[in-house]
């Protein structure tokens, strides 16, 4: 590496070469430092990343993990994972030596976090705590794994906030007739509503449908990809996990309602969207219903729930319920344990007779 005065600018230039994976000299630069202290200093760190050395600041380390993993990632997931990174992470941390991080700075980061409001000045909520401290974690582990931190100090010092929410909303289907009632004024509500409801999808799921993946001879829709809006593009995905690919039976009467919404919708063709309305409009649309029908207002999602349990109180059990949802039978079990019948009296009336029959 090198360090130059630019005589026209008056500031520094650094111009380093270096070797990449392949075994290639590579030669880059940055200019326009105030300061010779500025542009050594600067010079050092790129020798840290280069090198892999530990003695580079948590921010730069940032910089190597993102090479690491972004290309690994789906583009909504990464999305998110920066944001974290860059707003609740790099601003407390990003300026010390990775190496020099200890637990205490992250109870200390933990504290502030803890303190902190969200854009409407409320207090993150738990989940979303855990959330935040799982991607620090998540970095140091990196860093642990694969070039050589001696040990994750997120880790020893514990996580914060919690896994899930303690309550979980939903609708009756009274709640919900009577919210579809109100949102019928506009038909492409009504219809978008109808799905989330009646067949549990997620909303990326549903924003993602196009009329080929509908099939009314079989009375079915497939769900094969998500969507997402990121910096202003329409970024289409594959769905959550392996297992949200599925083909989902539709009731007849919402069959026959998107057939009605199809026949609206002027040269729709197989390819393309359905619901080309954005989230916030569903995110509206949850609000003026919930409002005018005179219910609780639940979370888009809570609609995913009260299919769920719409399903439970019909009898069905977490292995089927799974199958049409796209989730693993043990999260249904888990998440839903509450609203399954009790068993238990039956039990215990059957270790009674059993009990009875060998005295």
């Amino acid at each position: 590496m090198a360090v130059y005065k630019e005589t026209k600018t008056n500031t520094w230039r650094v111009v380093y070469r270096y070797t990449d994976w392949q075994g290639e000299t590579k030669q880059t630069s940055k200019r326009g430092f105030i300061t010779k202290r500025e542009a050594l200093a600067w010079e050092c760190e790129q020798l840290n990343k280069t090198q892999a050395d530990l003695d580079m600041t948590f921010e730069s380390f940032v910089e190597t993990y993102t090479q690491d993993m972004k290309s690994r990632m789906k583009e909504n997931t990464w999305h998110t994972k920066e944001h974290i990174i860059r707003t609740k992470i790099l601003p407390f941390l990003g300026k010390r030596k990775i190496s020099n991080i200890k637990a205490k700075d992250i109870i200390a980061w933990q504290n502030e976090m803890l303190n902190g409001k969200d854009k409407n000045g409320k207090p993150y909520s738990p989940v979303y705590l855990k959330t935040v401290h799982n991607q620090l974690s998540a970095i140091f582990n990196h860093a642990v794994r694969f070039y050589g931190l001696r040990e994750n100090p997120a880790a020893k010092v514990g996580n914060m906030g919690k896994a899930k929410n303690g309550e979980m909303l939903f609708w009756t289907q009274e709640e919900y007739e009577k919210f579809a009632f109100a949102i019928m004024d506009k038909p492409i509500s009504f219809y978008a509503f109808e799905m989330l409801y009646w067949c549990g999808i997620r909303e990326g799921e549903l924003l993602a449908l196009t009329a080929g993946d509908f099939d009314f001879g079989k009375g079915t829709v497939t769900i094969n990809k998500s969507y997402q809006r990121i910096g202003g593009r329409d970024i289409i995905t594959d769905p959550k996990t392996p297992k949200s690919n599925r083909t989902i039976k539709m009731p007849d009467f919402l069959c026959e309602e998107m057939k009605e919404y199809f026949s609206k919708i002027y040269g729709l063709q197989k390819k393309d969207r359905v619901f080309t309305m954005s989230k916030s409009y569903l995110h509206h649309e949850m609000d003026r219903g919930a409002k005018e029908a005179g219910v609780k207002r639940i979370r888009i999602h809570d609609l995913r729930h009260s299919h769920i349990s719409l399903l439970i109180e019909m009898g069905y059990s977490a292995v089927a319920i799974a199958d049409r949802v796209g989730h693993e039978s043990i999260n249904i079990t888990y998440n839903y344990a509450h609203l399954f019948p009790s068993t238990q009296n039956d039990m215990a009336d059957k270790l009674n007779n059993f009990r009875k029959e060998r005295d």
